[in-house]
């Protein structure tokens, strides 16, 4: 007993010892790889005015405004450099490890709340994503404390009382507070009180209360703004107030049905309450769903991500649990994955409210996008970032389940130890999209007057990148072009390449002795391989480059 409660009194340090491990990983060579496409992007977004970023938000991109709106102010502050661009995300990432701790203690207690956060600290897909400028580690962190609110909100009994109740209390004692009561009179101190009067007089009569009498419509608000900060982090984000919603209706409606029943583990809030936070969290939204609806539409018209298939369904679920690649000691490191969250389920077998609670965050997300993809494909593992949070407090729980404390402490040894393993993997093999190649060759031998064309015509981003300092200091003068459509005159994000679109390509070229090609993303934009067919029949290629990421062709007249 003792031990533990020395364990619970020294796991806030044991947790801040580990957000300083995960912190570190998370900034580790951060600025060593390059920036590829969907960071330069998130990067142009965020250097345009707020009332520019906006329009090419809605004209442009699949996403919403929340992260783009940090990162402007964010490079404003910093700069856009490939380190401080990314050190956003990577601080993101580290303030989620300790809210991983908050949620396991709340539910489960401290062991499983420390084993989470390790977990989480260590996982190598969520330190790739802390260390890449886009939302999804903050899609993640808007998660973790909503869910933390949410499991506030599900263990507390006060959580059925009329929302907003405590606050009015708080404020009326505050409000009616009397004078403060002297010390008594027999009791000898050095201190001297002087008399008060006027403001001090009113400060000290008017006393705030301790802020644990209003834990939870602290809580209500938190989850309120949170669930809407993840509907305003990614669009997928649907499926997370789909998978909160489903499971607190199922627990109010389950108690109002077996009255005489035992009570779950998890407290029903009030239905009142919870419309109001629904409600709440509408409204919040609301001003955004219009434009949902627009790129919704655009995305149902054409998109890029391929149609899942079985291997990729259990490889994305892989990658959310392991994250290392397909090596013998990988696929056995899955294994004992599995039976470590087999273990929490063990856990939680007399706690089935918790389990269903987990499971919902973790399957309703991923059978979400399986069923939109039906008709448009949208399941790809980094939307489902988040749901690693229900997934390591249930490996937490597993490796609690061993019961005995040194069982414990080897089994997330290995675990952690598995987990370094496939992060030094990433930082020392996984490659990005090396653009600065192509801008610095294109930039050494380009002449005045060059056309350089582009098949995606969203690469033009990534290869401006690191294309305008060469532009600056050495006053290129080239013209850029994406082909079928240009991005910025057009709007169309990576239009593919049809014969149809063959005549206007050879008007783009025409008058210009000189033409480059920077071909990548071609299986989408340009399957056929059109462009560079179109190009030679035209004019001899003189100079070629490959960089991880496609080719640079110049083509000059015969």
């Amino acid at each position: 007993m003792n031990d533990d409660s020395d364990f619970e009194e020294f796991a806030p340090w044991l947790v801040l010892l580990i957000t300083l491990v995960g912190g570190f990983l998370r900034v580790l060579l951060l600025g060593a790889k390059g920036m590829w496409l969907d960071e330069t992007f998130s990067v142009w977004l965020a250097n345009q005015t707020l009332g520019e970023m906006m329009q090419s938000i809605v004209r442009i991109d699949q996403h919403p405004p929340l992260y783009y709106l940090l990162l402007h102010g964010w490079v404003a502050f910093v700069g856009d450099t490939a380190y401080y661009a990314r050190l956003l995300s990577a601080l993101i990432g580290t303030a989620t490890i300790p809210v991983l701790y908050l949620i396991g203690k709340r539910i489960a207690g401290v062991a499983v709340g420390v084993g989470a956060a390790l977990l989480f600290a260590l996982s190598p897909f969520n330190v790739y994503y802390a260390q890449e400028t886009r939302m999804y580690t903050l899609l993640t962190f808007n998660a973790a404390v909503a869910i933390y609110a949410l499991a506030w909100l599900l263990t507390d009994a006060r959580a059925t009382a009329p929302m907003g109740r405590q606050f009015r209390a708080y404020v009326h004692a505050w409000r009616t507070a009397g004078p403060a009561e002297p010390a008594p009179s027999d009791e000898f101190s050095y201190r001297v009180e002087a008399p008060r009067s006027g403001w001090r007089a009113w400060v000290h009569r008017h006393r705030w209360s301790p802020v644990q009498t209003v834990a939870t419509d602290l809580a209500w608000i938190a989850f309120i703004i949170f669930s809407a900060a993840t509907l305003l982090t990614h669009n997928t984000a649907v499926f997370f107030v789909l998978a909160t919603n489903s499971f607190v209706l199922g627990l109010i409606l389950y108690v109002r049905l077996n009255r005489s029943a035992s009570a779950p583990a998890l407290r029903a809030p009030s239905f009142a309450n919870w419309l109001k936070a629904q409600i709440g969290i509408l409204i919040l939204w609301l001003p955004w769903l219009p434009v949902l609806v627009q790129q919704a539409r655009r995305v149902d018209e054409h998109f890029w991500i391929p149609a899942p298939t079985w291997e990729g369904i259990t490889w994305t679920l892989r990658t959310l649990l392991n994250a290392s690649a397909r090596t013998q000691t990988s696929q056995l490191m899955t294994w004992v994955l599995c039976g470590v969250l087999v273990l929490g389920l063990l856990y939680f077998r007399k706690k089935l409210s918790i389990f269903l609670f987990l499971a919902a965050l973790f399957a309703i997300p991923v059978a979400g996008e399986l069923i939109v993809s039906l008709r448009r494909p949208i399941f790809i593992d980094r939307t489902l970032i988040w749901i690693t949070i229900p997934l390591f407090l249930l490996l937490a729980a597993g490796v609690a389940q061993l019961r005995y404390r040194p069982v414990m402490i080897v089994a997330l040894g290995i675990l952690a130890t598995n987990y370094l393993f496939s992060v030094g993997d990433y930082f020392r093999f996984w490659q990005k999209e090396d653009w600065s190649t192509p801008a610095g060759y294109v930039a050494n031998f380009a002449e005045q007057g060059d056309l350089v064309l582009f098949n995606s015509n969203f690469v033009i981003i990534p290869f401006d990148y690191y294309f305008d300092e060469y532009e600056e200091l050495y006053s290129i003068d080239v013209v850029k072009q994406g082909v079928p459509l240009d991005l910025f005159t057009s709007g169309v994000l990576e239009p593919q390449m049809t014969e149809d679109d063959i005549p206007q390509l050879l008007s783009t070229i025409a008058g210009h002795d000189r033409v480059w090609l920077v071909y990548s993303h071609d299986a989408y934009t340009d399957p056929d391989g059109l462009i560079p067919q179109t190009l030679a029949a035209q004019m001899d290629v003189t100079r070629t480059r490959d960089f991880y990421g496609g080719q640079v062709q110049l083509y000059e007249p015969r």
